[in-house]
Parts: structure tokens; sequence; C-alpha cells
């Protein structure tokens, strides 16, 4: 028997999903709204004609690659990747590093802007007697998966640096996800370090990974706490926009039992 998980957020309007001035914008319109739209391709036909005198239902959408549960390509941390080749977009990632069994990281207990290291990944992965394989999606359930739409999500959760990540690269993973709102730990919390480091390697360190060894990860999953920590595979293809840094995903977790 086989069990499917949703694992994606709904794209939905008016919830702090995203930064301000960042967020979906969703216009609706109704059956009755689109009677003239529907009639205008049939010259001679009046509304009677239609049953219950509706037209079509459909919604009119302004966002981003990055709005909703997404995979990021490695297009988006950099132009270039594995070292100076030139970074694939969303179009030309690997069908095949998007349907493979998968490992869930429980890194709850970490506070807000924290950034875990390959040791924080290696004690997971030990406690839940996991070795990695080639190709094996890792996802990290962070705190900020019950803060989505509340006005701190954005800010909630920690982070993976860029040493935990070239770990988990170096294994062979090629895509990793995030219940958060990135991969790195929020931006307020490193920009607090960096006011007083003035160390610019921590900015997006865990995305810029990728510039060595090319990978991939989703952002903005959702229920992750409803996963085991292993023995369950992820689909998570993207929609094929041209030469794009990211596509939408609607991120499903298999389990068989």
């Amino acid at each position: 028997m086989r069990t499917l998980v949703d694992i994606s957020v709904p794209l939905k309007a008016g919830i702090a999903s995203d930064p301000p001035g960042a967020r979906p914008e969703i216009d609706y319109y109704t059956h009755e709204q689109t009677v003239a739209d529907l009639l205008a391709f049939f010259p001679g036909a009046t509304v009677e004609d239609l049953p219950d005198g509706e037209g079509w239902a459909h919604e009119r959408v302004r966002i981003t690659t990055h709005n909703g549960t997404h995979l990021d390509a490695p297009y988006h941390y950099s132009a270039t990747m594995d070292g100076g080749a030139r970074a694939i977009t969303i179009d030309e990632v690997p069908l095949e590093w998007c349907l493979q069994p998968a490992v869930k990281l429980d890194f709850r207990h970490f506070p807000d802007g924290y950034v875990a290291t390959a040791d924080d990944v290696r004690a997971e992965l030990d406690r839940i007697g996991h070795d990695l394989s080639p190709l094996e999606i890792v996802v990290v359930n962070t705190a900020a998966g019950a803060r989505y739409g509340e006005e701190d999500y954005v800010t909630s959760g920690c982070g993976v640096g860029r040493e935990a990540t070239l770990f988990l690269l170096d294994q062979g993973v090629r895509v990793t996800g995030t219940d958060a709102w990135s991969w790195d730990a929020p931006f307020v919390h490193t920009a607090a370090r960096y006011a007083v480091e003035r160390d610019a390697s921590i900015i997006w360190e865990g995305h810029r990974a990728g510039r060595e060894i090319g990978y991939c990860h989703l952002e903005k999953l959702h229920g992750l706490d409803r996963l085991p920590d292993r023995g369950f595979q992820i689909a998570c293809f993207p929609v094929k926009v041209h030469a794009a840094s990211a596509g939408w995903t609607r991120a499903v977790a298999i389990l068989d039992s």
C-alpha cells in the first residue's frame, strides 16, 4: 500500500509567506464575472445559451518563481556551478534528481537564525541510523514549519551553512529542502552577525555552496513533522519555466507500508 503526503504549501495571497513586496497576488474571476468573455468567442450566443448562465472561473496571478513551494536551480545562486561551468536553469535540471529516496533531519530544536554545521548533520544521521546514498533527497524540518503564514515566518527557523551543505553534496546529494523561507538562516539574523563580524562569507553561504557543486533545493515545504525520518521517497518535479532560476512544484512524499 502506498501513501502520498502533500508537503507543499498552497499558493495563497494575503498571508506572510514571503517578505513584504515579494508576496503573491491573485485575482479571482467567478463564473458570473466571465460570461461576456466566453460569449465573445461565439458571435450570436447569449447568456441563455450557457448552462446556468455561467462563464468560466479563472485566476490572474502575479508571482515570482520563488513564491510558494518551489525548487531552486543552481542558476539561482550563481552564473556558475561545479567550479566554473555554466549553472543550469530550472528547465535543465535532471529529472532523476526530482524523484528519489529521501531522509528527514529534525532541526526544530535549533533556535531561529542558527546555522547548522556538518557535525549537526552527522549527529542527526547517526541518531536516525542512516548513511546517505548518491542522489538521495535530504529535507530539513525547522521551527519555521509551524510558523508558515504568520508574521514571523520569514524570520523563523535555522539555516544550513556552507560546510553542512558541502558535506551533503560530497555524499552525492543533489536536492535538499527546507520548510523555512530559505535554505540559509533568515537574513535578519545573518545581517545582525554581519554587522558585528563584517565577514561577507556568511552571506547566503548555504546557497553559494552550489558554486562548487551544483545542486537544487526545495523551499517552503510543509508538514515535514508528519514524515518518518527515513524510508520514503520525494517527488518534486518543477514547472518547466524557460531559462528560469526556479520552478514551482507540488512536492509529495511517497510512503510504502
